[in-house]
């Protein structure tokens, strides 16, 4: 059977997904979609699909695969663009939504100017699995800080970012036999006190202009050594965010852009 899908492109800071309403169309295998349809050259070009879903403990939920396939717990910045996708889209007329996802419920509110929602500011729960990691790759040692912001991240501060070559280290680091369910690898640079120049290898997805759990991986490392207070701007390939880690409830919040790039459709053909 032949359906049609309407999707909606969206980036938070450079890091774009496909989005999709499945109150309005379900979609099975999203495993497989996701793969099709992220590919640059043949699909539509994304980091993943999201999938936004009923929930019987928040608003809403959110379902996010990156563009390999593998199923991600928690994405930051797709999670300020849902709350962009559901106010702008009528889905909800609230400031303040629940967003039900695989490493907890988040608070969403929605930063409203002339009726669009311009920034979103999002709960992103307590850091864990914090502590000090060296590791090797590549023939090369580091000291970095493990950060669990409901996926795992290792963040490593160079001197000079320019100096890494991600597309080399990063999928060593991912894979690292320290990390049997692989992670996310953010290398940092810190320009200023409360300013860090970061870029991130994102698990299953490679380099991307951002990652939001990983942005607040990193000013969570930042702190913990030091380098940083409990705020900071993240400064990334494809934008900045501002996190704070509040002291007093321990919870780390995001606050940056959602921007909507297109509408479309998308034809596929059901298994029978």
């Amino acid at each position: 059977m032949t359906r049609v899908i309407k999707f909606t492109k969206m980036h938070g800071a450079g890091n774009d997904y496909i989005y999709v309403n499945t109150l309005k169309y379900p979609i099975e295998s999203p495993e497989k979609l996701s793969v099709e349809w992220s590919a640059p050259h043949t699909g539509i070009g994304s980091d993943g699909l999201v999938l936004i879903g009923r929930s019987d403990k928040a608003d809403f939920s959110m379902r996010i695969f990156n563009a390999d396939g593998s199923e991600a717990k928690m994405c930051g910045n797709a999670s300020r663009c849902i709350g962009k996708y559901l106010y702008e889209y009528g889905l909800t007329s609230q400031t303040a939504v629940t967003l039900d996802t695989l490493s907890g419920i988040k608070i969403l509110k929605l930063h409203v100017e002339d009726g669009k929602v311009n920034t979103v500011t999002v709960d992103m729960g307590r850091p864990a699995d914090m502590k000090e990691q060296p590791i090797e790759a590549n023939g090369q040692k580091f000291t970095g800080t493990t950060v669990s912001m409901g996926n795992p991240h290792l963040v490593i501060f160079v001197e000079d970012i320019k100096d890494i070559n991600l597309e080399s280290i990063g999928p060593k680091l991912e894979n690292h036999p320290l990390f049997p369910d692989r992670i996310n690898v953010e290398f940092a640079q810190v320009l200023e006190h409360g300013k860090i120049r970061m870029r991130v290898w994102e698990r299953g997805s490679g380099i991307t202009q951002a990652c939001g759990t990983g942005a607040c991986a990193t000013a969570v490392a930042a702190a913990l050594t030091g380098k940083s207070g409990r705020k900071t701007d993240i400064i990334m390939d494809g934008g900045s965010l501002t996190i704070e880690w509040d002291e007093k409830t321990d919870h780390v919040w995001m606050t940056g852009r959602a921007v909507r790039v297109f509408d479309g459709e998308v034809i596929i053909n059901d298994e029978l």
